[in-house]
């Protein structure tokens, strides 16, 4: 089992609302950035922006748990 950085596309999930005289972006009650220009944002770390989609950079578990590798499927048992 190994940690992986994942992108994880949460483009419709990230909500813009107006204040302070920009457009401020939020993930649920997060506010994770802001619009500078016309496709230019400034996020927080943890997040990104490419090819017009909004992404969040997520540690996520890859391989096979080892404590599940010896098991006998015929048996049902591990």
């Amino acid at each position: 089992m190994s940690i992986e950085k994942k992108h994880l596309d949460i483009t419709d999930r990230v909500v813009g609302k107006f204040g302070d005289g920009q457009l401020n972006l939020y993930l649920e009650k997060e506010k994770i950035g802001q619009m500078v220009a016309e496709n230019d944002y400034d996020l927080k770390q943890g997040y990104l922006f490419d090819n017009s989609r909004f992404y969040q950079i997520a540690d996520v578990l890859t391989g096979q748990d080892q404590k599940y590798v010896d098991c006998d499927y015929e048996n049902g048992w591990c």
